[in-house]
């Protein structure tokens, strides 16, 4: 608890106490032990017992909520999930913590929650002034690029399924209804751009219908006059193993449903489509349709794998296939790129469906396209422009370049094993719905260009934290993404805001915050770091992930965050040899990574013989996708082109990301997946509880109530006023004139405070702060006449006083005169008394000697 001592007083208090189930349930203080407290649950009267740091203080009135948990008159995560809690449970899925936004996933689409009238609303709107809204972070972020001349970040972060997508259309939305009418249809565009990103980026899992499966970081440009300018796309790390393989229960990208689902019957034939469980790249998952009831379309009949399907409030297959469609045309794509996108698509799930089995006859051991899949191969080469026997040959032999023996540079077909063969066809269907992304990607930024941007509005949504049952290298650099995430977040609103209260002097209580700068160490420190020893481990002859993860344990022994897998709490991770594995302690909870395709998947290079094959397609936009070579990260060493692994390049981006942010004005909003059976309006107060302390939320929570999350310099508040300051206020220096505007405007001293060089505003307060860093001509001249007035005031108040005191000083010293007067007389009859006494015993001395 808060207090530090306990009494009879407590008794018969409520407080919060931790739950397994409900995060923190109130209950009343009964008795008091020597370590702790009994209590009874409010909600069941049962008598529990709890030690004095797992009880938690209670607002006056449990029930009422607040807008900015800022507000709470107790600051600890109880009372902020109680908040949360109460807000939720009233239809309100945003709160504030202070400059910070809370969004909890509602799993329902909420009536005019994102319509143009709520758009009117929070224009020019300070956080506090309306009902806590991702439009009002938004605004902020428009309103402070314009303000400070410089770009700003929104970092969108949550697990998978918390609404990170949502969040980031929602502020694409605002941001280019206010300001991108002047744009034209570079407006349109920008906000056609996410149909076509989840689509080609999105897919089911366990845990989100519409789960982000790469990163992106959207910007938006803006001229000199605050208008939209264009914009620009950055994506990082796409999951390429979905395309060929599913977990059970989940689904491929969206496209190859939307596409069965949503193609024309000519179409639907001419790609020899077929429903979802004939192709191999989609029947090991789900293969059920999204539909939505308030569809006027309908899909046919005999495009369904299963009679079930899944209705979903945002998500439609057939709807979204026709979406995709006027999108694509909308970023300036024609019939021509549209059906080379359709063919695309549909060759990748013939090509997964060409089988393969060992060639008896072939002595040196080759292997051989099983005859049931002789279509598939047909279908395969004629969708992406190649020929059937070259594509035969690619698939079933590798070619590699002689360097001993015979002429050098000799080429040699070398037969390949089924196995193999298999492992080449997921290769090359992986590298070109890659390189199709890439190159969708390309196609976007070319449709949204911008001449002259003054500064951007970033949007960062990557992949939440995952942990699952099994764990392989996606979800290794993924939880590094956002380990990296974190600790940004740690060091801009933590760390570095502690270290401004110091430097400037404000005497404000250390907040104390889990640093995870030693995780980090142990993915990217060189050279023991995990991501260097996968690339070293690539070099070896006979590279094996079982060498890998025993270096790995070798390299980091002792390393607090990394550890065995036989010390995981899961059973089956425990049954997992030493060299299987990897137990990492992430910020979020422990992971355990199985490593058996980690080298595979480090490696994303094609083998020679394929990439040979596709530049022999007939499709020029397909030999397009792989001509590009600086999409394929290869670097020259000494004269020969080698690989950048798929891990290097994504610290790589990372690493860029992250100087982006540094660089920028940053906003964030935190993402909360309310339950795992993603339910309408349930709220699952321990899994939020979870969420809420792995994002620090009662780390920031305590720093922004004690600290001031708003601030600026006094010179850059005085030479906003400068030009159109009068003489008598010009020659005040900067720190005098900002008093005298906050005594202008009569602020509460107790809300804002001065440091050396800044003034800052305590949370709540941004209404009174954004009043003073308007700069229409009309709000200046108006705070510059109450400056004006409050001076002269000031002034003549100063002039009173200083003649009152002159009259009081006189006054003083008239009085001290007639005192001293009297003082002096006092004196004088006392001396002259003295003098008198001394005489007479004087002379009674002569008298009694001369007796």
């Amino acid at each position: 608890m808060e207090s530090s001592t306990h009494s009879t007083a407590d008794f018969g208090r409520l407080v919060w106490i931790s739950d397994d189930v409900d995060g923190f349930v109130a209950a009343r203080i009964t008795d008091i032990t020597h370590n702790g407290f009994q209590l009874t649950t409010e909600s069941t009267n049962q008598t529990v017992t709890r030690r004095y740091e797992e009880t938690f203080a209670c607002e006056e009135d449990p029930t009422k909520s607040v807008e900015d948990n800022c507000a709470l008159v107790h600051l600890n995560e109880a009372t902020l999930l109680n908040n949360c809690r109460l807000r939720y449970a009233n239809g309100k899925i945003y709160t504030y913590v202070a400059n910070i936004l809370i969004s909890i996933n509602p799993y329902q689409l909420i009536d005019n929650l994102y319509s143009s009238e709520t758009i009117k609303e929070y224009r020019g709107k300070s956080l506090g002034q309306k009902e806590p809204h991702i439009f009002a972070i938004a605004d902020k972020a428009y309103r402070e690029m314009r303000r400070n001349k410089t770009s700003q970040s929104i970092i969108v972060s949550g697990e998978s399924g918390a609404g990170k997508t949502e969040s980031q259309k929602a502020v694409l939305k605002y941001l280019c209804e206010n300001w991108g009418a002047e744009a034209g249809p570079i407006q349109q565009r920008l906000l056609e751009t996410n149909p076509i990103l989840e689509a080609f980026g999105n897919a089911k899992t366990l845990r989100n219908n519409n789960s982000s499966r790469f990163g992106k970081f959207v910007q938006i440009h803006f001229s000199d006059s605050g208008s939209v300018a264009g914009g620009f796309i950055s994506h990082y790390l796409l999951e390429t193993s979905r395309v060929c393989r599913q977990s059970s229960g989940e689904r491929n990208y969206h496209i190859f449903y939307q596409l069965i689902a949503g193609a024309s019957p000519d179409l639907y034939e001419k790609l020899r489509l077929a429903p979802a469980n004939k192709f191999n790249y989609l029947k090991h998952g789900a293969t059920m349709f999204f539909v939505n009831s308030k569809s006027s379309l309908k899909i046919a009949s005999d495009r369904f794998s299963e009679t079930d399907t899944v209705s979903d409030s945002i998500i439609s297959d057939i709807d979204d296939f026709a979406k995709l469609e006027k999108a694509l045309g909308l970023s300036g794509l024609g019939n021509s790129e549209k059906m080379f996108i359709w063919s695309t698509i549909a060759g990748i799930l013939h090509l997964g469906n060409i089988e393969f089995e060992e060639n008896s006859n072939d002595s040196r051991g080759g292997c051989r396209i099983t005859g049931d899949t002789e279509n598939s191969l047909m279908s395969a080469s004629e969708l992406l422009g190649l020929e059937p026997e070259e594509l035969r040959m690619g698939l079933c032999a590798r070619i590699m370049q002689a360097t001993k023996g015979g002429v050098k540079g000799t080429l040699i077909r070398v037969p390949l094993k089924a196995y193999e063969a298999a492992a080449g066809r997921d290769a090359l269907a992986k590298a070109i719905y890659s390189k199709l992304f890439d190159w969708l990607v390309a196609q976007i930024n070319k449709s949204i260009p911008f001449e002259k941007s003054s500064a951007y509005i970033g949007v960062l949504d990557v992949a939440g934290f995952e942990y699952f049952a099994v764990n392989s290298f996606e979800q290794f650099c993924i939880n590094f993404c956002n380990e990296k995430l974190q600790h940004f977040f740690n060091e801009r609103i933590l760390k570095q805001e502690q270290e401004m209260y110091e430097s400037e002097g404000l005497n404000i209580q250390k907040i104390e915050f889990s640093d995870n700068q030693d995780c980090i160490e142990l993915f990217e420190k060189k050279p023991s770091g995990l991501f260097d020893l996968l690339d070293e481990e690539a070099k070896l002859p006979r590279a094996t992930f079982q060498h890998f993860t025993q270096r790995a344990h070798e390299s980091n022994k002792g390393h607090f965050r990394l550890d065995a897998p036989r010390k995981s709490k899961v059973k089956s991770h425990r049954e997992m040899r030493d060299d299987e594995g990897l137990l990492i302690r992430h910020y979020a909870g422990t992971v355990c990574y199985e490593t058996r395709y980690f080298v595979e998947k480090n490696n994303d290079q094609l083998q020679n013989s394929l990439e040979m094959l596709i530049e022999q397609s007939s499709f020029p936009l397909i030999v397009a996708l792989f001509q590009n070579e600086s999409s394929t990260g290869a670097v020259k060493t000494g004269g020969r082109l080698k690989a950048v692994s798929v891990g290097a390049k994504f610290k790589s981006q990372l690493s860029s990301l992250l100087d982006k942010l540094n660089n920028t004005g940053t906003h964030f909003v935190r993402c909360v997946k309310p339950n795992s059976q993603m339910k309408a309006w349930q709220f699952d107060g321990s899994a939020i509880l979870g969420q809420l302390q792995c994002a620090g939320m009662a780390s920031v929570l305590r720093l922004m109530q004690e600290g001031f999350p708003s601030r600026t310099s006094f010179s850059d508040l005085y030479s906003m006023y400068e030009k159109s300051l009068p003489p008598s206020l010009a020659r005040l220096d900067p720190r005098m004139f900002s008093k005298c505007l906050f005594r202008a405007l009569g602020l509460d001293s107790h809300d804002f405070q001065f440091g050396n060089t800044k003034v800052f505003f305590r949370a709540g307060k941004f209404a009174e702060f954004d009043q003073m860093m308007k700069q229409d001509p009309d709000t200046m001249m108006e705070l510059i006449s109450k400056v004006t007035d409050w001076l002269i005031k000031a002034r003549w108040r100063k002039a009173q006083y200083g003649t009152w005191s002159v009259i009081k000083l006189k006054n003083k010293i008239l009085y001290r005169a007639d005192k001293i007067k009297k003082i002096q007389a006092w004196m004088r009859g006392y001396l002259v008394r003295k003098r008198f006494h001394k005489s007479q015993k004087n002379i009674l001395a002569l008298i009694s000697l001369k007796r």
